[in-house]
């Protein structure tokens, strides 16, 4: 859970919030009861100013480009994987 803190607490506690965003708890600043900024750790902004991962499909096409499937044996590695079971019968 995230701590909160007043700007007037912030000021007179900065090392402790400061050393509790390096541990991994970020604190969100109010003013006047309102959220208007939040301190964290420098690996958490670093990791917000990379922007959005790269979506799933991208992904996999980047996979193909770089891994040669034909040479995988994918087929014996997921041999085990499926249930040979008919499943249920089909409604009357």
């Amino acid at each position: 859970m995230q701590k909160t803190a007043s700007i007037a607490q912030a000021r007179n506690h900065l090392p402790a919030l400061v050393h509790s965003a390096e541990a991994g708890m970020p604190t969100q600043l109010t003013r006047h009861g309102k959220p208007v900024a939040v301190l964290l750790s420098i690996v958490d902004y670093d990791r917000l100013q990379k922007g959005p991962a790269v979506p799933f499909g991208q992904a996999a096409l980047d996979f193909r480009q770089e891994v040669d499937v034909a040479h995988l044996d994918l087929a014996s590695a997921f041999a085990d994987l499926r249930d040979p079971s008919p499943g249920r019968a089909p409604p009357r």
